[in-house]
C-alpha cells in the first residue's frame, strides 16, 4: 500500500485586474448575444424557419455574438493570460 498522497498545493494566483478584465470579455460579450437575442427575438429566424436555408438560420448576429464571445474565452484569453502573468512576472 502506498501512503504517499500527499502533493503540493498550489498557491492562489491573484490576478491583476487587467487580467480580471480579459477574463471577462468573453463571457460579457456572450451574455449580451443573448440579451440580444432575448430583447429582439425577431431577430432568429430559426424560432420560425418557414423557407430559409441553412446559412440564414445558422449565421445570425446575436449567434454569432455568443459564438464570438466563447471563441475569445476559450481560445484567446489563455494566452493573453500567460502572457500577462509573464508581463508581470518580469516587471517584479
Amino acid at each position: 500500500m502506498n501512503a504517499e498522497l500527499v502533493s503540493e498545493l498550489e498557491v492562489p494566483r491573484h490576478r491583476t485586474a487587467r487580467a480580471r478584465f480579459v477574463s471577462a470579455l468573453g463571457p460579457a460579450t456572450a451574455l449580451a448575444g443573448v440579451i440580444w437575442a432575448i430583447v429582439q427575438p425577431y431577430r432568429l429566424t430559426i424560432l420560425h424557419p418557414g423557407g430559409y436555408g441553412f446559412w440564414w438560420l445558422a449565421v445570425e448576429p446575436p449567434l454569432l455574438v455568443i459564438g464570438v464571445g466563447l471563441l475569445f474565452y476559450f481560445a484567446i484569453v489563455p494566452g493573453l493570460l500567460e502572457d500577462l502573468e509573464e508581463r508581470d512576472a518580469a516587471a517584479r
